[in-house]
């Protein structure tokens, strides 16, 4: 996988000009005028221009193979409106972000792959299954939120939250939505849901993969840190120095307590309070709580 997404940066590095500029504006623009006639034909467009395998090649409908690009992933409108601006939100970003090569790269990788989930739902059913674009879109938001973890997404235009909580939260929701089916219904429903899914998951994983191990190495290393015996808790230490100070008033708690310092090198007894801009730690070989400030944290005798 990784050898993939090296190909493909080094494709859209050797063809800067390949793709459509604005290329999310011109999908929009088609859902719109399918949701418009979706309204007027009762949502016959829609079964008319979603992606099936075996009406599009084996009946000669081959219009389904571009016009399925088009179909909203909402038939209600307020969703569908609310879908618009999201979607035009990432689309654009993602653009600019990663330039035109690459974004209709992306959108035309996860394309092929919905071809090829097409067929494998034709023949693991044994009858066509309309399919859309929704899971390639829900992927680009996957895309946003590897990218921009921190940007706040506002839900309902009112609540904000982070993308990356978002971005595990429409993980969990498709993960769970295929373990939970129901036994009696798993053989019928595993087939429709599964190979949009797998083939949306795999465009992602083509472009991010390098960002992934990373993501995974990263807290696979946080958590060895902090599970390990050198890796002092530093709000308990900070907790239990302030009442070791608070106990002893004669020797730092004064100074606590009048100056209101949180730090104070067991050494030179500098202060944060003296010295705000100077970095404290404390000593993970030490016996006890013991603070020190950067000139000393790597000098000084170990208390025993």
């Amino acid at each position: 996988m990784g050898a993939i997404e090296k190909q493909i940066n080094r494709f859209c590095w050797k063809h800067p000009n390949f793709g459509i500029p604005h290329l999310i504006n011109y999908i929009l623009i088609g859902n719109i005028i399918v949701f418009v006639l979706d309204m007027v034909s009762n949502g016959a467009a829609t079964g008319l221009f979603s992606l099936d395998f075996g009406a599009a090649v084996l009946n000669f409908q081959f219009w389904r193979l571009l016009t399925f690009i088009f179909v909203p992933n909402s038939s209600k409108p307020f969703w569908f409106v609310v879908s618009l601006f999201f979607y035009y939100f990432l689309g654009n970003t993602m653009e600019q972000e990663w330039g035109t090569a690459k974004f209709s790269l992306f959108y035309l990788v996860g394309i092929i792959l919905t071809y090829f989930a097409s067929i494998v739902t034709y023949f693991w059913t044994g009858g066509g299954v309309f399919m859309t674009l929704s899971a390639v879109h829900d992927t680009l938001f996957l895309a946003f939120a590897t990218l921009f973890p921190e940007e706040w997404i506002r839900i309902y235009f009112l609540i904000p939250v982070k993308a990356k909580w978002l971005a595990l939260f429409y993980v969990f929701i498709e993960v769970w939505d295929i373990i939970s089916i129901n036994r009696i219904l798993l053989p019928f429903l595993l087939p429709i849901l599964l190979p949009p899914l797998v083939a949306s998951w795999l465009n992602y994983m083509m472009f991010f993969w390098s960002d992934l191990k990373e993501i995974i190495g990263r807290s696979f290393r946080r958590a060895k840190h902090q599970n390990s015996k050198q890796t002092i808790n530093f709000k308990k230490a900070t907790r239990a120095y302030q009442e070791r100070d608070t106990a002893h008033p004669q020797k730092p708690g004064k100074s606590y307590q009048e100056k209101g310092y949180i730090h104070k090198c067991a050494v030179c007894g500098k202060t944060d309070t003296d010295f705000p801009d100077m970095v404290f730690r404390y000593c993970s070989k030490c016996n006890g709580y013991y603070c020190y400030c950067e000139e000393h944290i790597n000098n000084h005798e170990h208390v025993q």
